[in-house]
């Protein structure tokens, strides 16, 4: 049994697909299922059900392709530490970021990752924070960025920055004549929402509990990113609600919008690094902090570095 067998496991248990996992391992579909089928003669179990049209991992094969993941990446590690005690700013470091905070920050953080650690290009990957805590765990992503509520087993947590929330409306929205807004004022208009499943959706809904009452969630509209909801506001179809990196300039740029900060006490969410305990180049996780503080990001406020250790 091989390294190579062990990523043919995973892959087929991932995508319950042969020709999926044979793409996805850059092989054909003979060489992946003969591969399989050695494994399982190998061991004398069954590791996959076979359907006519896809495939379900056993009770038993799903404890075999948990530990094939985790050698994997203990594998991964060897590379990985060479290179640290080389140079841990040399290689590309793969990078995660939710959707809510990349384009805000990405493209304000790629200039100064460059001129801190010029021989280390990222390798980007915007996606939901679970689908981010499985890639940092199987070891496709080297560091995420997120915010916080965020625990999982065996990585580590460094809140970065605290980001205070805006209220985005038409510029002639009557909110527009306040110097604040009331978090209880949402629930009496049309309130833009991101689609379930988004963490900034959550936490828009606790800023105003009355919004997720019964009859609240029928006075709200869904977009697929926030600068979808961004366009419905400018259209006057209702209101949102933002983080600062994503609407403080935005009225200098779009006459038609208009932003104003909540009441005190001010809501706000934490965005922090994650990545594996056992990732040996912390001197790539330094450069990312470092470049992330040096952004200038609008309305933020950093926080001192602080590690969370998440056990095992």
């Amino acid at each position: 049994m091989t390294l190579t067998d062990l990523k043919y496991i995973v892959a087929l248990a991932r995508e319950c697909h042969f020709g999926r996992a044979a793409e996805r391992c850059h092989v054909s579909q003979p060489t992946l299922s003969v591969a399989i089928k050695k494994v399982e003669e190998e061991l004398g179990v069954m590791l996959f059900e076979r359907g006519t049209s896809d495939v379900k991992v056993t009770q038993l094969g799903q404890r075999i392709v948990d530990q094939a993941q985790r050698v994997l990446v203990e594998a991964s590690q060897i590379k990985e530490i060479a290179q640290a005690g080389k140079d841990p700013l040399g290689g590309a470091l793969r990078v995660g970021a939710i959707y809510t905070i990349g384009p805000y920050l990405l493209p304000r953080l790629i200039p100064q990752v460059k001129a801190l650690a010029p021989r280390m290009p990222l390798i980007i990957e915007e996606n939901f924070t679970a689908s981010l805590a499985e890639s940092l765990k199987r070891g496709d992503l080297d560091v995420a960025i997120l915010a916080l509520p965020f625990e999982q087993p065996g990585l580590v947590v460094q809140p970065i920055y605290r980001e205070p929330f805006r209220v985005l409306m038409p510029a002639t929205h009557p909110w527009a004549t306040q110097d604040t807004v009331d978090a209880n004022q949402l629930a009496e208009d049309q309130l833009l929402l991101l689609g379930a499943g988004n963490c900034f959706r959550d936490q828009v809904l606790e800023v105003c509990p009355e919004c997720n009452g019964v009859g609240g969630l029928q006075r709200t509209l869904q977009g697929s990113s926030l600068e979808t909801i961004r366009l419905m506001v400018a259209s006057g179809i209702g209101v949102t609600v933002l983080p600062a990196t994503a609407a403080d300039g935005l009225p200098e740029r779009n006459a038609l919008l208009a932003t104003r900060p909540f009441e005190a006490p001010e809501p706000t969410r934490t965005v922090a690094l994650a990545w594996r305990v056992t990732y040996p180049r912390s001197g790539a996780i330094d450069v990312i902090r470092k470049a992330i503080l040096a952004c200038d990001l609008p309305g933020v406020l950093p926080l001192e570095a602080a590690c969370q250790d998440v056990p095992a």
